[in-house]
């Protein structure tokens, strides 16, 4: 069996296990700790200034998504990623309610044992920000997704980091580093977004600013307008 078809069967297993574990929960409470754990580990990092989103990079940006604990697992030359995440974007009304999506991807590389890591995405422009507005996309080719800068770094450098579509980062054992993100896929939740919105809610709909959540959703959101309002 190629390794191609080995990687897509282990994520296979890896989605079964967690979503069948996820069924068995209320789906607006399961998405409540979602967005609170999503709200948590982006109010971790901006508290660390020197060491975390750039400030001119975060005022500049249109949507952020955060995938709080994304399960690496692997055997042998075969891993594979899984995570759950959150996603807001900028309206004339402030940030949106929250879309939830997948995270999930393969990689090669000698790996053993399992690993959870914390990804932010930064959807700089109006390209990055369609490929968000759909149901699914990968990241890589034309959603392509850049390492972002980290700490204090703003003048030139910054504005070349603006002309991306989509910033990356990754946060491991508490260190955190822009990351090229290739390969992942990124795909709407189709549970959770039915158990807040209704059946026909969309992606583009949510994030554009037409449907509203409940308070219980919302701290996502508002942790966001907290601190892309900050004074610099």
């Amino acid at each position: 069996m190629r390794p191609r078809l080995l990687t897509k069967l282990f994520v296979v297993v890896c989605l079964t296990l967690v979503l069948g574990t996820v069924g068995l929960a209320n789906g607006a409470e399961d998405a409540a700790k979602q967005a609170t754990k999503a709200s948590t580990v982006f109010k971790e990092i901006m508290d660390t200034p020197d060491k975390g989103i750039p400030d001119a990079i975060l005022e500049k940006t249109l949507c952020v998504a955060v995938f709080p604990r994304v399960i690496k697992g692997g055997f042998a030359l075969l891993g594979a990623r899984f995570g759950r995440g959150v996603a807001s974007c900028r309206t004339r009304g402030g940030w949106s309610a929250p879309a939830f999506f997948n995270l999930t991807g393969g990689s090669f590389g000698l790996q053993l044992g399992g690993q959870a890591t914390d990804f932010v995405l930064l959807f700089i422009n109006e390209e990055g920000l369609q490929s968000l507005l759909k149901n699914k996309f990968e990241l890589g080719g034309e959603a392509s997704a850049a390492a972002g800068p980290v700490g204090r770094e703003t003048g030139a450098s910054t504005d070349l980091y603006l002309s991306a579509k989509i910033l990356s980062y990754s946060r491991s054992k508490g260190l955190f580093a822009g990351l090229e993100l290739k390969g992942a896929v990124i795909s709407r939740d189709d549970d959770t977004m039915r158990a807040i919105y209704g059946d026909d809610a969309t992606a583009a709909q949510v994030l554009r600013g037409t449907k509203s959540a409940p308070a219980s959703v919302n701290v996502y959101p508002n942790t966001l307008a907290g601190y892309s309002k900050r004074k610099k």
